[in-house]
């Protein structure tokens, strides 16, 4: 089916923001959509599940004043190819990361994940395919559900995400605007009417939800916390105190397993933090970059 595919880039990235510091390349046995900006220290962004790049469009320009700023799709998302359903799983993502960075010859000074994207950036650690300085957390989702939500969640998850219908249905709930809009709502978010546009841009591409669905069925985050005990960077949690999405008692329960994490609490932000105080979110990264010696004191 063509909704497999990527969406377009000569027409659905048309106005796709920092367009002019993207660019394609083959790894991994995978299309990916990167973009690459500013000069210095490499620092990797990852997005978490059902964002794409767009989720940094204000952060990255401003953290290009002192980084070498990469940051890509992960697999199908926004304009990358996917992966096959089944091996939307953590590992596996980790693996494909993996795969770009050596096909890139970058070795990142310093990693940078939002949500499911940061517990991809622990993988890579702990894995050894990776050594920055140090990871950067925003609403990290890095431990397994606890409660009701375990057990409900995923099997509906994976009921919903192997079937072509449901991602077909949800693309067309998407053209709704007020339906996205009710989604960023439940993040604890407020983002401006552009930035609600973006979402809503890619959670009517099939392609993207199928992509994000599959992953939320295939994760298993216990292996993030049996990995964080074994974590030898320093890891900064930053916790928007008003995240819908990831609890910030979850910070509590991370600092006690990983030696060497720290927490900064970023007041009445949700779970979109870095895209409602990109500004804020940026000085924090040059603060903690400074001490952990990846830039230079000024």
């Amino acid at each position: 089916m063509s909704d497999h595919h990527p969406p377009n880039w000569e027409y659905d990235g048309q106005g796709w923001p920092n367009r002019h510091s993207s660019r394609f390349l083959s790894a991994g046995g995978l299309r990916w959509h990167v973009q690459q900006m500013g000069s210095g220290p490499i620092v990797l962004l990852l997005h978490g599940t059902g964002a794409a790049t767009h989720s940094w469009r204000d952060l990255a320009p401003l953290l290009a004043q002192h980084f070498t700023v990469i940051a890509p799709d992960l697999p199908g998302h926004g304009f990358t190819s996917a992966l096959a359903y089944h091996q939307m799983s953590l590992p596996n993502m980790a693996n494909a990361i993996a795969a770009l960075l050596a096909t890139l010859g970058v070795t990142p000074a310093l990693v940078l994940g939002h949500s499911a994207g940061a517990a991809i950036l622990i993988r890579l650690a702990v894995d050894g395919a990776i050594a920055p300085h140090g990871i950067i957390s925003i609403n990290g989702a890095l431990l397994p559900w606890r409660g009701l939500p375990a057990h409900l969640f995923s099997p509906a998850a994976k009921l919903l995400a192997g079937n072509d219908v449901m991602a077909q249905f949800m693309a067309w709930r998407a053209r709704d605007r007020r339906t996205v809009e009710k989604l960023i709502a439940n993040t604890g978010s407020t983002l401006t009417p552009a930035g609600v546009a973006l979402y809503q841009q890619l959670v009517r591409q099939p392609s993207h939800v199928r992509a994000a669905l599959a992953m939320m069925a295939n994760w298993n985050l216990d292996l993030i916390e049996q990995a964080l005990p074994q974590l030898d960077r320093p890891l900064c949690l930053m916790v928007g105190a008003g995240d819908l999405t990831v609890s910030p008692r979850e910070a509590e329960r991370v600092r006690v397993l990983a030696p060497h994490a720290e927490q900064i609490t970023l007041p009445a932000l949700g779970h979109l933090a870095h895209e409602e105080q990109p500004a804020l979110v940026a000085a924090l990264v040059g603060e903690v970059a400074t001490r952990w010696h990846v830039l230079d004191s000024e």
